[in-house]
């Protein structure tokens, strides 16, 4: 299919052929008929992204910081991987779309095939013939409402959510600062409100063009004193509510609210401006500010945009859904006049056409639509070619499929797979076409695709690398496996005991298959890390061991996927599970049993496994204590690991320095930039699966780390000592 994409990195915009977006059990598939180009938040992404990096950096001076933190605690190389391989990553445009559902998930209920629904969300409604959306974040269209008009669905929900922040009552006046074309829908519906709108704006176009829509005045601010206009029209006393939907850097919008509106009145903040608030100014008239976020409640909430778990509508009557079908609502019944607002229309073949008038301001322009043919969208290869004339896999090559192209994969999985000389990489896949195609391109693939069947169909594939989101771990490897495939998956290998029992049914199976032995691998890559090999050599082979790890890990939204037990598994499955393995290896013996108790942050009735202090017990009489929390400060260093025994002590700081101490005598090993072992596991990975047909780990030291935390957890629900079942 054919999506538009910006480049980060080098400000190009494009339309490109990318596979279409793969469809999850929560989700939609929406073949698009129109799409509304918002060109002012559009303009301000194209715009950063032609910036110099420099330039880059002083308009986000947030990621700047965080850049540096990342220089003091990982390294400069490390950190310029990470910082590029985030810039190079495809960004879609587009947010506000409609069209015709195409399929429905296994868990979607209230749609089917066939509806008109408008679309909404960034990553979601794309400026692309395809788009897989949400439920929550679809809504249906009302008889009468073209897809034309329907695009701006999205929109006209940011402008509702700003008045319903303000509360207009009938009769009331309101300012509007800023006439673009959140403005005037802004404009729209505080009329059909029932209320007197003043509106400014700095351009003379923009106002005569609102001053149509039934202003009660319209103010070229560069020109006329604002605010004698409007004290003309409420009496000297100000408006009640000062809406400002501009878009500019400076201060001067949100003081000229604070001149305009009434003692006790309202100012509602739903452009990106200036906050610097004047508080002479909005304390001796007791204003009351809001910053409206978006399109509504429910934005930004992973549980109810992905999730699909709504609000109780009793409780949060107006959610962005309901917004956006109230919008839809207003149109079907002519209170909402959007045609008006659309100064240009292209087909979606000429988007880059479009996106020149954004670019060059060649024209005034408003609102831009772009209309797309349906029959053609219905022709959509799922397998998309992009380096076929590439290198063909030989005997002596491992043929590479990988699932999965995320921020991890991109710097420390890709870049040594590609340039391992005894690999070929055959197909990749990620849930966005517009990724997949990006970084195959950059990697070498001969294919990208959204799903996973091509790769298992491909028989010139021999492994597979699985590199996707927590819960489809256990799944994708047994399938891999079923298909005769070796298997590397990131850590963690499953999220759930059950799952861990899928994975061992279906490796067993597997190697009684008669066809070879398959290895299956996990991505637990610090055992493979220079300074633990050296570490790890320090000591006897039969010395019991005391091992104490600290990680300090840095907060992670309570709201991520990675919280998520279902999907990420928490912060001891997703993460913790590295430091057990790293312990079983250094010592040489399973863990036995396990003691837990949690920081305890509240006093919620639920077991806290983000900030844990564990002991495991191994069968060669070493201990390990792991203490693993998220609530110090970013800016320490990550990891350190003390290991004591056999005559001999050892100090890990975070795969920069090791110090090594025997008879007496102590040496240093220091490093520019963190090695955890990702480039060496991956060679013994490849190693394993091709002379061997194994992994390097053996699959049964896998499966008991696995165990141990599942036992950990249930340490910390019980209170008490848990065993670990190898």
């Amino acid at each position: 299919m054919k999506q538009v994409i910006q480049d980060v990195k080098t400000g190009e915009t494009s339309l490109e052929t990318v596979p279409p977006p793969a469809l999850s059990p929560t989700t939609v598939r929406v073949r698009t008929a129109a799409s509304l180009i918002s060109a002012g938040t559009e303009k301000m992404i194209i715009d950063l992204a032609e910036k110099s990096y420099l330039g880059k950096a002083q308009a986000r001076p947030d990621l700047a910081k965080k850049v540096l933190r990342k220089v003091r605690t990982e390294g400069v190389w490390t950190t310029i991987r990470k910082v590029v391989a985030r810039l190079e990553r495809p960004m879609p445009l587009g947010y506000s779309a409609a069209g015709i559902v195409e399929e429905v998930g296994a868990e979607v209920a209230g749609v089917q095939v066939g509806d008109r629904v408008a679309m909404a969300g960034a990553g979601y409604a794309n400026h692309a013939e395809v788009n897989v959306v949400p439920k929550n974040l679809l809504a249906p269209l009302p008889d009468g409402v073209s897809f034309g008009e329907a695009a701006y669905a999205t929109v006209g929900s940011i402008a509702l959510q700003g008045v319903r922040l303000a509360a207009p009552r009938l009769g009331e006046t309101a300012v509007v600062i800023g006439l673009g074309l959140i403005g005037l829908l802004t404009v729209q519906l505080l009329k059909a409100n029932g209320c007197r709108v003043v509106g400014v704006d700095v351009n003379a176009a923009a106002v005569e063009r609102a001053k149509a829509m039934g202003l009660v005045a319209g103010v070229v601010s560069t020109n006329e004193d604002v605010a004698a206009v409007v004290n003309r029209h409420t009496r000297g006393h100000g408006v009640d509510h000062t809406l400002i939907t501009a878009a500019t850097d400076s201060n001067a919008p949100i003081e000229q609210a604070g001149r305009l509106t009434r003692r006790k009145g309202d100012v509602v903040i739903v452009g990106e401006v200036g906050m610097k608030i004047p508080r002479d100014t909005y304390y001796h008239k007791e204003l009351e500010v809001k910053v409206s976020m978006s399109y509504g409640p429910g934005r930004y909430d992973p549980t109810y945009e992905e999730g699909g778990i709504d609000y109780p509508y009793d409780y949060v009557r107006w959610t962005e859904q309901r917004n956006m079908e109230a919008v839809l609502r207003l149109m079907a019944e002519g209170a909402l006049d959007v045609d008006t607002l659309t100064t240009h229309r292209y087909s979606f073949a000429k988007a880059l056409d479009a996106y020149s008038v954004i670019r060059d301001e060649t024209e005034p322009y408003v609102g831009i639509v772009l209309d797309y043919d349906l029959e053609a969208s219905k022709c959509i290869q799922e397998r998309v070619p992009v380096h076929p004339s590439g290198t063909h896999r030989t005997p002596d090559c491992l043929g590479i499929g990988v699932v999965g192209a995320g921020n991890y994969a991109s710097v420390h999985l890709l870049p040594h797979l590609r340039d391992h000389a005894r690999t070929t990489l055959r197909g990749l896949a990620t849930a966005t076409g517009s990724n997949a195609q990006r970084q195959a391109d950059a990697f070498g693939f001969a294919y990208c695709t959204t799903a996973l069947q091509p790769l298992l169909e491909d028989e010139t594939i021999d492994a597979l690398f699985i590199a996707t989101r927590h819960s489809t771990h256990a799944e994708f490897a047994r399938r891999a496996l079923q298909a005769g495939k070796h298997v590397f998956v990131e850590k963690p290998m499953v999220v759930t005991p059950a799952q861990l029992q899928a994975v061992q049914e279906a490796y067993t199976a597997a190697q009684a298959e008669g066809t070879g032995p398959t290895g299956l691998m996990v991505g637990l890559n610090r055992r493979f890390a220079p300074m633990a090999q050296t570490l790890r050599d320090a000591f006897p082979a039969a010395a019991p061991l005391q091992m104490i790890y600290r990680v300090n890990s840095g907060a992670v939204d309570t709201d991520a996927w990675l919280h998520r037990p279902e999907e990420g598994g928490g912060m001891l499955v997703g993460e913790m599970v590295h430091f057990i393995d790293l312990m079983q290896w250094v010592c040489g013996a399973v863990p036995t049993n396990v003691c837990a108790r949690a920081l305890r942050l509240d006093r919620a009735d639920r077991v806290e496994t983000d900030n844990v202090a564990l002991t495991l017990s191994f069968a060669d009489g070493s201990t390990g204590t792991l203490c693993y929390n998220t609530v110090g400060d970013e800016a320490a260093p990550k990891e350190r690991l003390e290991v004591y025994g056999g005559g001999a002590g050892a100090v890990l700081d975070d795969f920069r320095r090791l110090e090594v101490t025997q008879e007496g005598a102590t040496s240093t090993t220091r490093a520019w930039s963190q090695d955890k072992g990702q480039a060496s596991q991956v060679e013994a990975t490849v190693q394993g699966f091709r002379e061997r047909g194994r992994a390097p780990i053996a699959f049964e030291e896998l499966a008991v780390g696995m165990q141990a935390v599942f036992a950990t957890r249930d340490a910390l629900t019980s209170m008490a000592p848990a065993a670990v079942h190898g």
